[in-house]
């Protein structure tokens, strides 16, 4: 193959990364089917031609599957074989996206460009949805959050999910701006920014929220630490505080939200175990899931027990809260160790951390961080990973930031080879 032709075949595997991306996207929203089959295309096009060998060298890859490996070896000591599988299934991208994002030809600016238009636009598409039952019963969906009820939202009435989605693509369309080259493209880059932080404060879900304001917070921060854009910094911190202020007094949504959420401190500090508040239900797993684990700390009671596991220790220590209210536990880390023993949840600790390694101190490197650490909430307060969305969240915007930052680290390594 001569280099003409080989270079062809390069552009023409990124081509078909991107739109396996773009449709990846899509099936997040539309179907479930066409999420699964996307991520296939992608990694069938990023391992096509690479020897199986040159996979051992991703650590980061070795160590998802090794903590992977755990849910499935549990199926030895699990009784019920079809939640066994089905918490198996959800963890497939972790042994396919990983590998077949190390091994994806870079993407161009143009592509980056095209990701993003596609991004923004699908992301609208369900911000639309949403407010379209808002608009059509406004006094009903807002009186909904004083019980904690949230719009609709797409994926599949998954607020949490759309919420995260729309915190991490602010803070890509903040990372891509400077490379907008024409008025239009920062025209509606800039728009829809405003209309995601508008969105999040509106549909008032916890998580996109804390994600949205540790990145603002952080991003100013960062601003201000540099001399040219101290003053900015510092200006647009004070400026997303005092927004905030404002959002929580009259964003009606909102303001039922934190008033709901403060009642609900109140309740647990009068002693109401009840699940029919969202916080206390969340306490209640972590105190029950951390009694198993010490019942069961090296092997877990098995991926396809969590769940049977967890309604039996309902029984014993909150036998009066009703079966739909009985949740495996609200924290990814302890759902791991549940599952699968303790070494599995330093395993998963292990893979977690891993990326703040690759790490370098530049734009990108801090755009890298902090996705990483709005990232880490949904980890802590939602067992975000055993589900198909959550999954394809967190990984497809680590390994995209990712795989830019690696991009860019290996062109500076080439670069400093030929000026030596």
């Amino acid at each position: 193959m001569n280099k003409s032709s080989f270079l062809h075949s390069k552009v023409l595997r990124s081509n078909i990364a991107l739109f396996a991306i773009v449709c990846m996207i899509a099936g997040f929203f539309l179907s479930r089917a066409m999420l699964s089959m996307s991520m296939m295309l992608f990694g069938l096009n990023g391992l096509l031609g690479i020897h199986p060998k040159q996979w051992f060298k991703e650590k980061w890859w070795l160590l998802g599957v090794a903590w992977v490996a755990m849910y499935f070896i549990s199926g030895f000591w699990s009784h019920d074989m079809d939640y066994w599988r089905t918490r198996c299934e959800v963890k497939l991208p972790f042994l396919i996206l990983p590998i077949a994002f190390a091994f994806t030809a870079p993407f161009s600016q143009k592509q980056q460009k095209i990701f993003t238009l596609a991004l923004n636009c699908v992301l609208l598409f369900g911000v639309a949805y949403s407010l379209s039952f808002l608009f059509s019963d406004p006094e009903f969906y807002i009186k909904g959050y004083d019980y904690s009820n949230v719009l609709p939202t797409l994926p599949k009435g998954d607020h949490i999910v759309f919420s995260l989605s729309m915190a991490l693509a602010v803070v890509w369309n903040v990372y891509f701006f400077p490379y907008c080259k024409d008025f239009l493209l920062k025209a509606f880059v800039l728009t829809t920014t405003l209309i995601f932080i508008v969105m999040l404060h509106v549909l008032a879900a916890r998580t996109g929220l804390a994600a949205l304001y540790l990145f603002a917070i952080g991003w100013c921060i960062y601003a201000a630490l540099k001399k040219s854009t101290r003053m900015l910094g510092i200006g647009l911190l004070v400026g997303f505080l005092i927004a905030g202020f404002f959002a929580a007094k009259f964003v009606p949504t909102l303001q039922n939200r934190l008033d709901h959420f403060n009642y609900t401190i109140v309740m647990f500090k009068e002693g109401n175990m009840s699940g029919d508040y969202s916080d206390i239900g969340r306490y209640m797993s972590y105190d029950i899931a951390l009694k198993l684990i010490k019942r069961h700390p090296w092997q877990g009671v098995g991926a396809g027990n969590m769940l049977d596991s967890m309604k039996g220790a309902y029984d014993q220590w909150h036998p009066q809260l009703p079966d739909k209210q009985r949740l495996i536990p609200h924290n990814q880390f302890l759902t791991v160790a549940l599952g699968c023993g303790l070494p599995a949840m330093l395993l998963f600790i292990a893979w977690v951390l891993y990326p703040l390694a690759e790490i370098k101190r530049n734009r990108t490197g801090f755009f890298f961080l902090i996705l990483w650490c709005m990232l880490l909430v949904p980890l802590m307060v939602e067992p975000v990973l055993e589900i198909q969305f959550g999954v394809f969240v967190y990984l497809f915007f680590t390994l995209w930031l990712r795989r830019i930052m690696l991009n860019q680290r290996a062109k500076a390594g080439e670069l400093q080879e030929q000026i030596t």
